[in-house]
């Protein structure tokens, strides 16, 4: 049976090459701890490997000052990023804007800090998946602290208008945070020209790197205000008993993931070279053949935004008439070797605004590794279960 990825918003895969040989050269020949050895060759190269892998990040994402690496915070993925910004600036009695089609990795975070005082605002969005920026700037009015947002939904692939929330809350003067999961390694963002607070990634969905990697660019004023969420060694002043409050350190306590930080730094050379641009014309392609595809299938019910009635990526949701979308995935899986993800994709919020909920919906996202074959195929096999009892 011929196995067939649809599941990138998950996950991307595969990966590059480059990107195992690098973690299995960084395990089997390198594999020194950072900033805690005796200054050997081994250590001095995993020095090197963590400030390449924060150049890389900060290059690619526009950071501040000339693209200061040192304001480049590396995390377990973008939910332990939104954490520690979150955690870290919003305190009892603030006033938080986030959107109705975010991810359980903002809201829950935020659900948790207004147990104990914050104020949290949900700012509806279109049944297509939008935010309008007039309603941005209307919430706005009202005094707020911070404004989270995600660039992507990963239930149907709508892009939010970061551009024009940047300018609207640095016109308000608030801080304005974004989770690029879905978009990091696939549209150009730079946050110093858009003046984004906090930029917060994972590294093993666009960015094509391994699971357990991610980070945060941060505006270095931002960073200052920020408490750290966890404390510990960090492998730099040691006579010290309180968390140092330098740019890396203060954010990273504790052993970094070097050896899938050494898989993250190769999948951003790759990407590098590809350039973000024509990895993203490439899935916008077999993202219209599957839209197109799958709108001939009768009974089928796309969610969000199709083709010319808003910015999306290729994440596909929907639904088919009598079907149960978790069934199908499962027969889309035995029969066809088809893998694609069911049900409410952690983002309850967003099915409630695009009117899935409480059902969800079968996701499709295809990725730059997929061909149009694999897309022929996967619409076929859709049509035949469509037409089965």
């Amino acid at each position: 049976m011929k196995h067939i990825y649809l599941n990138n918003a998950a996950t991307t895969w595969p990966k590059p090459p480059a990107v195992a040989d690098a973690v299995y050269r960084f395990m089997t020949q390198d594999g020194a701890n950072v900033s805690r050895g005796s200054a050997s060759e081994r250590d001095l190269k995993s020095l090197g490997l963590l400030f390449a892998a924060r150049e890389q990040a900060a290059e690619l994402f526009g950071g501040y000052e000339n693209a200061a690496p040192q304001y480049v915070t590396f995390t377990q993925n973008v939910t332990h990023s939104l954490n520690i910004v979150l955690k870290g600036c919003l305190k009892k009695g603030m006033r938080v804007l986030t959107t109705s089609v975010e991810h359980n990795s903002v809201i829950r975070p935020l659900r948790e800090l207004e147990a104990n005082g914050v104020r949290v605002e949900i700012m509806p969005c279109s049944q297509k998946g939008f935010l309008s920026p007039q309603t941005l700037d209307e919430a706005l009015k009202e005094r707020a602290d911070l404004v989270v947002m995600t660039h992507c939904s990963n239930v149907c692939g709508s892009l939010q208008p970061i551009e024009e929330a940047a300018l609207i809350c640095g016109r308000h003067g608030v801080p304005f945070v974004v989770d690029c999961a879905q978009t990091a390694g696939i549209i150009d963002i730079n946050v110093s020209k858009l003046g984004i607070s906090a930029l917060c990634f994972t590294g093993h969905k666009g960015l094509m790197g391994p699971q357990g990697t991610g980070g945060i660019v941060w505006q270095p004023d931002f960073a200052d205000r920020c408490s750290p969420l966890a404390v510990g060694g960090t492998g730099s002043l040691s006579h010290e008993e309180t968390q140092p409050g330098i740019m890396p350190d203060k954010f990273e306590a504790g052993t970094p993931n070097l050896p899938g930080l050494a898989g993250l730094s190769a999948a951003m050379e790759y990407i590098k070279d590809k350039t973000p641009a024509a990895i993203a014309e490439t899935e916008r392609k077999l993202g219209e053949r599957l839209e197109e595809g799958l709108l001939r299938i009768n009974g089928l019910h796309i969610t969000g935004a199709l083709r010319g009635e808003g910015p999306r990526l290729p994440v596909y949701s929907f639904n088919i008439e009598g079907k149960d979308n978790g069934i199908l995935a499962r027969s889309l899986s035995d029969i066809y070797g088809i893998e694609s993800r069911p049900g409410l994709h952690c983002s309850p919020l967003a099915h409630r605004t695009l009117g899935t909920f409480p059902q969800g919906a079968l996701r499709l996202s295809p990725g730059c590794f997929n061909t149009e074959e694999e897309i022929d195929l996967t619409v076929e096999a859709v049509k035949e279960l469509q037409k089965s009892r």
